[in-house]
């Protein structure tokens, strides 16, 4: 019975308990190493026995095969008439968890959870591991988040967004009795300071290199043990891949085998020990000018909350407005930046400020739209996005022009000193002066409000290529308006859709000037896709409404 069997894992649960008990699950199970048993009432498990049973809860006969595991931390409740759902909320996948440092720390005061990645209280793994573990420990929990203070390409748009953020999710987690502490500085060396208290240090997973290597720094450096606890991705990186895929059609088949384990919803677990009272203080996010103050920020790029607020709340809002009134048709409008068929999501998937699974078990769950509408949005949120981690993941250049696949790089350069019919400057390019008024009014949303509809941002970027000297020199341009005015730029998704403008995740075309065997867009495949004329307004009015 493939993906049908989940596997529980009994271990010591408190300071005194030697035995748990898995009770009235009305069908068969299987202890690991034994014949099939059927669960009826109450049946004693040893610490370390490992059960399995159907989760659906069907009749199964002796024999049956077993596929897949999962392993629960502990178990701190009897199982009694539940349905797959609820029994799954229970688990967080042992793929999701890595163990970077094992080290006991003598003296300690509460288990510390170290927020980077994902920026939220609901649906983040990692959260509901570390309450799990405090529980487990007789300790209370401590959540610390470090906003980095010397961060070269931080801009004013994109600090006010993380802080309007963090601010709820702080909000959100001291609710749970869970002590937040937000601080400014050099966040490895910040965490370090924290943990010098703590049993144990949980993080979430970041694929990007300065994420991997504040990682490595608390892991090496950390008395305590280390655990990174992955909650970005709906399917953990490495067991879609353990190698650099080479396109969406190479890594939707392997995910696709896997979504039924793992898009699974999450409950949060009671925090038994209330920490709110911890001693432990940091910079006060009520006066939002004075944490600027401290960190290193571009003000020039200015905030946009008039179009774009951070923080969960408003980010669940515009993904029940998505599904309500634009799913419908999105298949057919997506790539239309006339219409808002969008969900407006990948800014709050930048920030971690929602979950993916939350937003996939939304789609999953409606009844809006068409299947393929569903299926539609699915693939750009799971199959393109989860593709971006793994592009970033394996490939150590992601954001340079090196990262380019052989026959991208080659064909490019044998076009390297190919006639462009026009050329602009970077400040020409940045202020929207060109002789394309469709691309000047992409460029005009994405600097005004942080962000351009899908379609344009293609279309943008192909036109870089077209109009600048050299393709590795049009790859660094891209890439630094890409980083400096998008709210979701410097994200895996945003390096991997630059690296696509030059061919990576694609296929070779047709030779032409320029790009070689590159894919182009040109301004008559843009007015057969949508009306750019129609753009060109709904932009200007939106940027120069009062």
């Amino acid at each position: 019975m493939k993906n049908d069997w989940q596997r529980l894992r009994i271990e010591k649960h408190g300071s005194s308990d030697s035995r748990r008990f898995v009770a009235g699950v009305s069908s068969a199970a299987y202890l690991v190493g034994k014949p099939v048993v059927r669960l009826s009432t109450a049946i004693g498990a040893n610490i370390g026995d490992e059960w399995c049973f159907p989760v659906a809860f069907d009749s199964v006969t002796t024999g049956a095969t077993i596929s897949q595991r999962w392993i629960v931390i502990s178990v701190t409740t009897n199982l009694q008439n539940q349905d797959r759902n609820l029994v799954a909320t229970q688990l967080i996948q042992p793929q999701r968890i890595r163990r970077l440092a094992e080290r006991e720390n003598g003296e300690s005061d509460y288990v510390l959870y170290w927020m980077e990645q994902s920026q939220r209280a609901q649906d983040n793994h990692a959260v509901e591991y570390a309450v799990r573990a405090a529980n487990e420990r007789g300790q209370p929990l401590m959540v610390l988040f470090v906003i980095p203070e010397n961060d070269p390409e931080l801009s004013l748009r994109q600090a006010t967004f993380l802080l309007e953020g963090i601010e709820q999710t702080q909000t959100a987690i001291q609710g749970r009795g869970i002590k937040m502490v937000v601080r400014c500085g050099e966040p490895d060396e910040v965490t370090l300071d924290v943990a010098k208290r703590a049993s144990m240090v949980i993080c979430d997973r970041g694929y990007l290199r300065q994420q991997k290597s504040w990682r490595r720094s608390v892991a090496e450096n950390a008395s305590c043990s280390v655990v990174e606890v992955e909650s970005d991705v709906v399917v953990p990186v490495d067991v879609v891949s353990d190698k650099r895929e080479y396109a969406a059609r190479t890594i939707r088949p392997k995910l696709n085998s896997h979504l039924p384990d793992y898009l699974l919803p999450l409950t949060t677990t009671p925090m038994k020990k209330d920490s709110t009272t911890l001693p432990v203080s940091g910079d006060d996010l009520t006066d939002r000018e004075a944490v600027l103050r401290k960190i290193k920020v571009d003000r020039s790029v200015p905030a946009v909350s008039r179009w774009f607020r951070g923080g969960t709340s408003q980010a669940t809002a515009k993904l029940n407005r998505f599904v309500e009134s634009r799913l419908t048709s999105y298949d057919d409008h997506r790539s239309d930046p006339v219409r808002d068929a969008v969900s407006h999501m990948s800014m709050y998937l930048h920030f971690g400020q929602i979950s993916p699974l939350t937003i996939a078990l939304k789609i999953k769950e409606t009844s809006a739209g068409t299947q393929t509408d569903r299926e539609s949005y699915m693939e750009e949120l799971i199959i393109r996005r989860e593709l971006s981690k793994n592009f970033v993941n394996f490939t150590p250049d992601y954001d340079s022009y090196s990262c380019l696949p052989d026959w991208a790089a080659e064909t490019l350069d044998d076009h390297r000193h190919d006639q462009r019919e026009k050329h602009y400057t970077l400040s020409e390019l940045e202020n929207g002066e060109t002789h394309d008024e469709y691309w000047n009014a992409a460029m005009r949303e994405m600097r005004e409000t942080g962000y351009m509809h899908n379609h344009m941002r293609m279309y943008w970027g192909k036109q870089i290529l077209a109009w600048t000297n050299t393709p590795d020199y049009a790859y660094r341009i891209t890439e630094q308006l890409n980083n400096r005015y998008f709210l979701d730029g410097r994200d895996p998704n945003s390096f991997a859709n630059v690296a696509w403008l030059f061919g990576n995740h694609d296929r070779a075309f047709g030779e032409r000037d320029v790009f070689g065997k590159v894919r182009t867009m040109t301004t008559e495949g843009l007015s057969r896709k949508c009306n750019p004329d129609a753009y060109v307004d709904r932009v200007n009015d939106k940027v120069d409404e009062d």
